[in-house]
C-alpha cells in the first residue's frame, strides 16, 4: 500500500448512531427483506430521507413518530445533499434510503463523492436486489453446475447510455443469466439483442414491483418478452430474468459441493456416504 492509498476503516457508526449519513438498502419492497442492520437504524434515525417514488410507504411504519421525514421523487440531488449536510451538521442522524441495494442503479456515487467532500461521515448498509427476490420467487438457482455459472447485472442503453463494451448483444453472448434492469421502456430493442444469442422459446420472467403488494411476475417465452410487457402495460419498476436456469429440470444438474466422492478440508476422502 502506498502513502497515497485510501485506508478503510471496518468500524461502523451505528453502535449509538451517531450523527451522520445512512445510506441503506431497502431491498425490493418487502419491509421483512430489511438487513436486521437497516431495520435497526431505521428505527433509531432522527431523520429519514427516502425515494419515495421507488419505496413503498408500509416503510414509514419503522420509523420513529418524531422522525422528519422527506421526500425525494421531486427533488434534484442539488437540493437533497444540503439537506443531509444541515441535519447532520446540527447532530442528527440521516437515513437515504434507496430502493434495492444501494450499489446498484442507486445514484449514490456522487452522494458519497460530496459527502467525502464535504467531510459528512456516512454508512452504507447493502439491501436485497430485486434479481434475488426474483430467483428466490421463481425458486430457481442462477447458477446451476455444467449449465450457467455467471450473472450479469446490466440494463439496455436508454437516456443513461452503457459503455460500448457492455452493449446487451455483446453481453448476451455469454448465455449467463441476465438480469435486465430499467430497460421496460426499451423492451423492443432490448428482445431483438437478445434473440441474437438466446433462444426464441426459452423461458424469461417479466417481473414487475417485486415485494410490493402488487407484484406480478409473467413467465413467457423470450420471443413474447415485448408483448406481454405492453400487455401487461409494465412502463416502471420491472426487471427481466434471462437465465437458461428457468427452462432446465432440476434433477439433472447437481453440484460438486455436497457430491460423496467430492473431498475437501471439513470432509476428507472415504468419510462421504456411498
Amino acid at each position: 500500500m502506498t502513502a497515497s492509498s485510501p485506508v478503510y476503516s471496518q468500524r461502523d457508526l451505528t453502535p449509538d448512531l451517531a450523527p451522520a449519513v445512512y445510506i441503506l438498502g431497502a431491498g425490493p419492497g418487502d419491509p421483512e427483506l430489511l438487513t436486521v442492520k437497516a431495520h435497526r437504524i431505521l428505527q433509531q434515525a432522527d431523520v429519514l430521507i427516502y425515494a419515495d417514488s421507488l419505496v413503498p410507504r408500509q416503510m414509514l411504519d419503522l420509523v420513529r413518530p418524531d422522525c422528519e421525514i422527506i421526500h425525494t421523487s421531486n427533488k434534484t440531488l442539488e437540493e437533497i445533499l444540503p439537506l443531509m449536510m444541515a441535519r447532520v451538521r446540527s447532530h442528527r442522524s440521516v437515513v437515504r434510503l434507496h430502493s434495492g441495494d444501494p450499489c446498484l442503479y442507486g445514484a449514490v456515487h456522487e452522494q458519497m463523492q460530496a459527502l467525502t467532500m464535504a467531510q459528512i461521515p456516512f454508512e452504507v448498509v447493502p439491501g436485497i436486489s430485486a434479481f434475488q427476490l426474483a430467483a428466490a420467487r421463481l425458486k430457481v438457482e442462477l447458477t446451476v453446475p455444467e449449465l450457467v455459472q455467471s450473472i450479469i447485472l446490466t440494463r439496455i442503453s436508454g437516456r443513461t447510455q452503457v459503455p460500448p463494451a457492455e452493449e446487451l448483444a455483446g453481453l448476451a453472448a455469454h448465455r449467463a443469466s441476465l438480469c435486465l434492469y430499467l430497460s421496460a421502456r426499451h423492451v423492443e430493442a432490448a428482445q431483438t439483442k437478445l434473440l441474437q444469442h438466446y433462444p426464441a422459446q426459452m423461458p424469461i420472467a417479466i417481473c414487475y414491483r417485486l415485494g410490493w403488494p402488487d407484484e406480478r411476475i409473467v413467465v413467457v417465452p423470450l420471443a413474447e418478452m415485448a408483448a406481454a410487457t405492453e400487455r401487461e402495460n409494465l412502463i416502471r419498476t420491472t426487471m427481466y430474468l434471462i437465465s437458461p436456469a428457468l427452462s432446465q429440470p432440476t434433477n439433472e444438474r447437481r453440484s460438486r459441493l455436497y457430491h460423496p466422492e467430492h473431498d475437501h478440508l471439513f470432509r476428507p476422502q472415504g468419510t462421504g456416504s456411498p
